[in-house]
């Protein structure tokens, strides 16, 4: 099952946090990691950014990888899946 879902924001929301619409997914993406609540590679994958992109603004915000056993099968599936 793949696809997207379209998430609408008051114009307003959006224009008070001077965000693009590209900028504020890979916030969301990285307040979703922080939380625990998105794998590395799926918050990743929501920000639109390359495996080393994603992991250097990781470290530029002072955030820990936690990258687990969990995380590295859920991404070999990922890549499997896209052969």
């Amino acid at each position: 099952m793949s696809g997207t879902i379209a998430l609408e924001l008051p114009r307003e929301v959006v224009h008070a946090t001077r965000l693009t619409p590209s900028e504020l997914r890979r916030e969301l993406a990285l307040h979703l990691y922080a939380q625990g609540k998105l794998s590395f590679g799926k918050a990743r994958e929501m920000s639109g950014m390359t495996i080393w992109a994603f992991q250097q603004l990781l470290g530029n915000r002072g955030l820990c990888a936690h990258y687990d056993v969990e995380d590295y099968e859920e991404d070999l599936t990922t890549l499997n899946q896209s052969d």
